[in-house]
């Protein structure tokens, strides 16, 4: 337990981080991974050049400063990035050398003002902290459905519209899938060029069914902008076909439905995504459809225009098995984007709700919600990026 200074000093830390915070985590993410090449294993490296990696870590120290004198408060943050951290593998013993950086970077950034009595009360609390990450974590590396990297073999390829390809593979050297839990992602580990081989580039991507008959089934847009493609999701779709072997960590994620609410025809359930936000809660879908039918759905859907919508398909043959599901879709080339208003008029108002997609139309989902007054704790979502970068502390 941390002593009331070491407290104190913390808390007085706290507009310095404010003021300061993304460039101390930007200068610690680079005197780390300079250092200690091996980590490139496990680090992001685009998040690494858009600064998402450094925002969300700067928001995740803010937060620790902000509450320790009750550090429970954090537990649904650390247990969500706990999630990310077990997909990617990291391991209490990568814990030290993140203190030791992030120490040396408040120093180099805040200089003489960082004196020695706040590094020392900093590297107290770090250490507290860091071992609620690894007690976290140690409990679901316990659960997870596989441990570290498994191969398996690639059944089948689909082009499900909107430049996203649904990949389904199959355990190697199992004879079934193991469980699904709705919602989940899996990990992959490539090496997509020559160049990058000497480091392993993982990246994360939902699931998108939730039966396990035909395989595992996993969805990749392919990413593109106008200054770069997506380095995993080009290789994917590009060089990986039927009959070739991808290396998968266990699902992860804590994003999936409210078990308490899926018998509940009382409270109608909404799914709100983007493009392919709508990933994760195709499998959702399918859960509730397969357990309870006579729920209301109502499926809001936005993209571009309909050739960048994926999954049109799908939603239409599952909404045509569901009496009471609704399915909105709004083609943002020839309307306006979702809003509050837009949601009034679509959305129950006590109504279990799932939002999915991109940072910013996640934030402006939230952000319409809340105008509305919806409940919090009826509002779950999951943004296709540092879900950390958009929390609020």
């Amino acid at each position: 337990m941390l002593s009331e200074e070491t407290r104190t000093i913390i808390k007085a830390t706290v507009p310095a981080l404010e003021q300061h915070g993304t460039e101390i985590t930007s200068t610690f993410y680079q005197n780390m991974l300079n250092d200690h090449k091996e980590l490139l294993n496990i680090f992001n490296r685009a998040n690494q050049t858009k600064g998402l990696q450094s925002t969300a870590l700067a928001t995740t120290v803010l937060a620790a400063a902000k509450n320790i004198d009750n550090l429970a408060a954090l537990l649904p943050h650390v247990r969500q990035i706990g999630h990310k951290h077990r997909a990617l593998q990291v391991k209490p013993e990568h814990y030290p050398i993140v203190g030791e950086y992030l120490l040396k970077a408040i120093k180099q950034v805040l200089g003489d003002a960082a004196n020695q009595t706040i590094l020392d009360a900093w590297a107290e609390a770090y250490g507290v902290i860091a071992q609620i990450f690894i007690d976290v974590e140690a409990e679901l590396y316990a659960k997870e459905a596989w441990d570290g990297w498994k191969s398996f073999r690639v059944v089948k390829r689909e082009d499900v519209g909107g430049s996203v390809l649904e990949f389904t593979v199959q355990p190697i050297d199992e004879a079934s899938t193991p469980a699904i839990v709705p919602g989940q992602y899996i990990t992959v580990k490539a090496h997509p060029t020559a160049q990058d081989n000497q480091y392993d580039a993982l990246r994360h991507y939902s699931i998108c069914s939730s039966s396990g008959k035909e395989g595992l089934k996993f969805a990749v847009k392919k990413a593109h902008s106008d200054d770069h493609d997506g380095l995993v999701s080009t290789y994917l779709h590009e060089n990986v076909k039927v009959g070739d072997t991808v290396e998968l960590s266990a699902p992860a994620g804590d994003f999936n439905l409210n078990e308490s609410l899926i018998e509940q025809n009382d409270i109608p359930l909404v799914f709100l995504s983007s493009g392919v936000g709508s990933t994760p809660l195709l499998a959702m879908l399918e859960k509730q459809i397969a357990t309870n039918k006579s729920r209301p759905i109502v499926w809001i859907e936005t993209a571009y225009n309909a050739a960048n919508q994926p999954f049109a398909a799908q939603i239409k043959k599952l909404s045509d098995g569901v009496q009471d599901m609704k399915v909105f879709t709004v083609h943002t080339e020839s309307t306006s984007r979702i809003d509050d208003a837009y949601l009034a008029k679509v959305m129950p108002s006590n109504s279990d709700v799932y939002v999915s997609g991109s940072i910013g139309f996640v934030e402006d989902m939230i952000d319409s919600l809340n105008k509305l007054n919806h409940r919090e704790e009826l509002i779950h979502y999951e943004p296709f990026g540092q879900k950390m970068a958009t929390v609020k502390v």
